[in-house]
Formats: structure tokens, sequence, C-alpha cells
């Protein structure tokens, strides 16, 4: 059976657990007792065959998919309303499809590497086999809380390893209904999902993983690194920034537009890789609001009681957003509006603010946003938007919107970042066959697809022998002919 613990928290947020009260040293002892069992588990079968993990992960596809109206309605509760159909498109679809992707491909990347011997080591035979770690720790945040769960446990599984999950108490529906669903389908030994606050999270992160991947913020992220660096545990941290869209002066504004108001406002912006600002040609810059407008108006004719159209997570999150607007407000920055105002549905949707003539200073400039407000920051030239970008932390995302190629290749070659999407948004990361990783503050390591296998796997190399030893032939004592010999063939 996989466990939950449910802990009450000192200080409990708004949108925490029904809870149950354990001692600290008991949350402790329960989450040690739980890693034991999985550890125990995995050196009692170190190395599942390809069938047992495809059909790990069918039975996982399985579950979701029989329980996707559970999962629609438990997420839109937590969110106060969250799109039906952003659920589907950004919680389940990409989840069904990574596993199909991984069945198919998982006998091609549990096969033994071959690898090149030079003669000097002949005769032998040298390959990289793939070896599961262990027990791997995932700790997901609220923003996805099933697709960011069960993705990098697709990688974890495909390589053969058991998977503890902490869950956001931010979410708390559906961290209920997600540990019930695994519960009920799979042991405690293979899935085991922890629900608590904060203080759960900490003694989470401390655990001797064999790796651990978490996804949240920059300044947390440092926290877990921290704990995990105690036990020289390897993580994968996926985090954010703030990701830039570039409009050069070739692309059409309307052609643009359409994909960045796709991006910005899927989830209402809470997306680690939505677009955080834009830099845009300052002779367009109008032309891009008013454009903006419209297209939004088009996508979302109305805000209340729109269920297309997504709730801020929290009230502590739509206060801080709220605060964002203000402050740049009172600074003397340009607000501009887009789509309906005056929000009475008791929901705590929020109209897109695009937020001109900044200043640096300003929080909204410094902090990921996370939400409906979009700065929007003029250019002459494109090095001098290329110069914005690389002045500041790299980004998980960049986007490009230009059909010229000289412009691609130069923001290409001359920016880092996470991934890329150039003419698009967001899309990047459902493509199965592409790594998904940040870059400096925006996160280390990747996941999805191969990459996700490889990063839950130990590449174990290997050299074999047989009975004729020649290396025999380079043993002290040195200065003998052979060995002269030996030298003056193979160093050069």
């Amino acid at each position: 059976m996989t466990a939950t613990i449910e802990v009450e928290a000192t200080d409990v947020k708004a949108s925490g657990t029904a809870t149950v009260t354990m001692a600290e040293t008991s949350t402790k002892e329960q989450l040690r007792a739980m890693f034991d069992r999985q550890k125990r588990a995995f050196r009692s079968a170190p190395m599942p065959s390809r069938e047992e993990r495809i059909q790990n992960l069918q039975r996982l596809k399985t579950v979701l998919l029989d329980n996707q109206d559970a999962i629609i309605d438990a997420i839109s509760e937590d969110f106060a309303g969250r799109s039906r159909d952003e659920t589907l498109l950004g919680e389940l679809m990409p989840i069904a499809q990574d596993i199909n992707y991984t069945c198919k491909k998982l006998k091609k990347w549990m096969k033994p590497s071959k690898r090149h011997v030079g003669q000097h080591l002949q005769p032998a035979k040298a390959v990289v086999n793939y070896q599961p770690l262990g027990v791997v720790g995932i700790m997901v945040p609220w923003n996805y809380p099933v697709q960011l769960a069960v993705l990098p446990m697709v990688g974890a599984l495909a390589a053969g390893n058991r998977v503890m999950v902490k869950m956001s108490e931010f979410t708390p529906k559906t961290a209920e209904l997600f540990a019930k669903l695994m519960e009920d389908h799979f042991s405690e030994e293979l899935i085991s999902v922890v629900t608590g606050e904060v203080d759960v999270a900490t003694e989470f992160s401390k655990l001797p993983f064999d790796h651990l991947l978490f996804t949240g913020s920059t300044q947390v992220g440092r926290i877990v690194m921290r704990a995990a660096a105690e036990n020289l545990t390897p993580v994968t941290l996926e985090l954010g920034g703030k990701s830039p869209a570039i409009i050069s002066d070739d692309v059409d504004l309307t052609e643009a537009v359409e994909r960045i108001c796709f991006g910005k406002s899927f989830n209402a912006g809470q997306t680690c890789v939505a677009p955080d600002y834009i830099l845009c040609p300052r002779s367009k810059q109008d032309a891009f609001i008013e454009t903006y407008r419209k297209v939004f108006n088009t996508m979302y004719p109305k805000l209340n009681n729109n269920a297309d159209y997504t709730s801020i997570v929290n009230e502590r999150m739509h206060q801080r957003l709220q605060s964002l607007v203000t402050e740049a407000k009172e600074a003397g920055a340009g607000v501009h509006v887009i789509g309906e105002s005056d929000i009475n549905d008791g929901s705590r949707r929020m109209p897109l603010h695009i937020i001109t003539d900044a200043s640096d200073d300003l929080r909204v400039m410094q902090e990921e946003i996370f939400g409906p407000v979009m700065p929007v920051i003029p250019y002459d030239n494109l090095n001098e938007a290329l110069d914005y970008v690389n002045d500041r932390p790299r980004p998980l995302a960049l986007y490009l919107f230009s059909h010229e190629q000289d412009c691609q290749r130069r923001v290409l070659e001359q920016t880092h970042s996470g991934g890329v999407c150039v003419n698009e948004t967001l899309l990047h990361v459902a493509v199965d066959d592409m790594p998904f990783g940040g870059v400096g503050p925006s996160g280390m390591g990747h996941y999805h697809g191969h990459e996700g296998f490889l990063t839950f796997s130990k590449a174990k190399g290997t050299l074999s022998k047989g009975k004729f030893n020649a290396a025999k032939f380079m043993y002290p004592p040195y200065g003998g002919a052979l060995g002269k010999m030996i030298f003056k063939m193979f160093v050069r």
C-alpha cells in the first residue's frame, strides 16, 4: 500500500490539507521507515525487467486516465476554478504521451551501449550498462500538481527505480486524491506518496535518496540543494526565472501575439515556462498592446464565470500579484488592463496586466511573475535586446518571434536558456524526445524522454577481458625493449 503522511504544521497556510497532528520526530521516523522499506525492496530486486517496468508504466497511465474526471475536479477545487481543458492539455495528455513514448523506446534505452577499445588495451570489449539508482525522491509544486509528479516518475520507473513523492501543500485535494490512487494500485515499496506542510518537505529533502528531483522556486531550490548535499545526493533542480519573449521587426504582430497570449494565459500564467516579459521593437510597442487586447478578448470574451480561464491558486498568490501591479503603478509605470477588469464571480480570476515604463528596481522586473502580469520592454536593435537578456540570470525558456535566419542564429548562439521556442511558446516542453531542464539560476539537470531515463540511471562503464592478458607486457620492471616499443607505438 502506498503510504501517506499528513502533518499539521505550526504555520498552516490557508490552502493546507486536512491534517493529523504528529510530533516532528515521528514525522522524521516515518519518512525514514518509508525510505528504508523502499531501499530494502530495491536491494532484493535491483534490476527489474523491461516487461515489469512497462507494466508499471501502463498501469500508471490506466489509473490516471480512468480517474481523469476526479483529477480534473480535484485540481479545479484546489484552484477555485481550473479550466478542464487546461488540465487535459497540461496534465493528462503530456503524461499519456510520455508513457506511450517511453514504453516504445525502453528496449533501446536499456540496451548496453558498445564503446570503442583502443588497440593498446586489446583484446577486450567495453560496454556501458544502464543500472537503476535505487530510491528516487520527487518534490512536486502546485501549478501542475499531477504532471510534475508523474513525468519525473515515468523516467524513474522506466530506469527501474523506486519512487517517493512529496506533493504540494497548496493543492491538498489533488494531493489527497493522488495519494489514494497510488495507494490503491501500487505497493508502497514501489511508489510512496507523502503529503503535508513545509516541515514535512524539509524532512523529505534530508533523506539520503539516490537522486532527488525538485521543481519549484530558485529560492527553495537552494535550500533543497543544501539539504541534499549533506548526503551527497545528486539533484535535478527544475526552477524558473524570468523567461523572455523577443519580437523581431520582421514578424507579423498578430501572429506573434496569438502565440504569446496562449502561452501567457494558459493556467493564468502560473507556468514555469510562461513568457515573463516581452522585448518589443520600440516602434511597435503601442501596436503590440492593442493587438494583444484584441487577441485576448477573442480568446476570453469575458472573465467572470469563464470556465476556460483559470483562477489564481490561492489568496496569498493573488495578493502577491496584485501587489506587483500596485507597486508598479505607484512608481509611475503604465498599467494596461487587458480583459474584463471587474471580477465579481467570487473567484480569483485576474485579467492580464501589461506593464510599461517599469524601472529595473521594481519587483515585477526582479521576481518571477508566475501570473497574468507582463512587462513590455522596448528596444531599438537586436544587440540591445540580446544585452538585456544576457545581463540577467539565465532563464528556463526563451521565445523568439522571427522568420529571419540570421536573427534566429544570433539569438540561439548568443543567449543561454533552459530551452527555446522559435515562433512558439510553451510547446517545446511537450516534445517527448527533447530534454527539459534549466541552466544556472533556472535549474540543473534534465528529464523527459531519453534524458529522463539517463538522469535516473547509473551509466556504468564495464571493461571485460578474457584469459589472454596483453597488459602484462606493461608490468614492471619497466625499461624493457617491449615496453619501449609499446610507448613508441602509442605515445604519439
